[in-house]
Formats: structure tokens, sequence, C-alpha cells
């Protein structure tokens, strides 16, 4: 029997994001998400920016990085953020499309076929994968690929 050091409650913190421009990436998730800057730093070498909502700090953003998003390497495959209806993804959807933003999938699909879940998938300025999803309300349309979740991004 092996022992566990593992707390009672869990969940997830905020996440931590290398961009490589901080003032184009902190546009961007300040307009898709509504978040808010709770604190940031401005030094040469040390550009950095706490976003959040309500007080919750969710994401933050490093600016010390260079070239794209590397969907090939170990780490970060995609972040996911779950809002209330789908009437919510169709909003952000139609905020991404005036941001220019690239979708992998065209509008709202649900996670798998018959789910009810579902939502956009699309990447951030530096190619990192992102999905806004609802727990209900997408089960209207066929999903974009049969025998995988859509959240695979394949």
């Amino acid at each position: 029997m092996s022992a566990t050091a593992a707390p009672a409650a869990l969940q997830t913190g905020h996440i931590g994001l290398n961009v490589t421009d901080l003032d184009r990436s902190l546009d961007f998730y300040r307009k898709v998400f509504g978040f808010e800057v709770q604190g940031e730093g401005r030094e040469p070498g040390r550009a950095f920016a706490f976003l959040g909502r309500e007080g919750r700090l969710m994401v933050t953003l490093w600016q010390q990085s260079e070239g794209a998003f590397a969907p090939g390497l170990p780490g970060l495959h995609h972040l996911s953020f779950q809002v209330e209806t789908v009437q919510e993804v169709r909003a952000a959807e139609e905020v991404l499309r005036g941001l220019g933003a690239e979708f992998k999938y065209d509008g709202v699909v649900p996670h798998g076929e018959s789910a009810a879940s579902g939502g956009v998938f699309f990447t951030d300025p530096d190619g990192i994968r992102l999905e806004i999803y609802a727990p209900t309300g997408a089960d209207s349309v066929a999903a974009p690929v049969a025998s995988a979740p859509t959240c695979g991004f394949f």
C-alpha cells in the first residue's frame, strides 16, 4: 500500500503562458475573456501581467518567448474555459472573429458525436490552442470528428 500526500480539496490555480508580445496578448485576452489586469511588471526582460476576474487570478502572461506555440512538443495541449451557456460561447465567437482569430472548426461544435457540451476551438496571437465551451447546448450539430473528441484539436 502506498501513501499519498494529496490534499482533500484540490483545484486548478492559475495558468502561466509565455507570449512574444505582452501588449498584443493583453489586448486579446482582455477582449475575449473580459480579464482585468490585476498586476503587471514592465522591467526590461521581465514583462508580465496577472489577469483575472472578480479578484481571482486566472492567467499570467510572461513575455519571454520567440516564435510560435509548438503543438508537437511536450507541454500544454490546449487551455479550456467554461462558460454557463452556448449563447456565451457564440458571443465570444463573434469577438474572436472580429479579432481575426484562427478557428480549428467553423463555429460551435460538440465535444463528440451526440455530446451536449461543446464550444469553439481557436488560437491566440502566438498560436496557443484555446477553447471556450458550455456544458450543454451544443448537441444540435454534428461533431466534426466522429471518432475523437474535438477538444483534441485533431
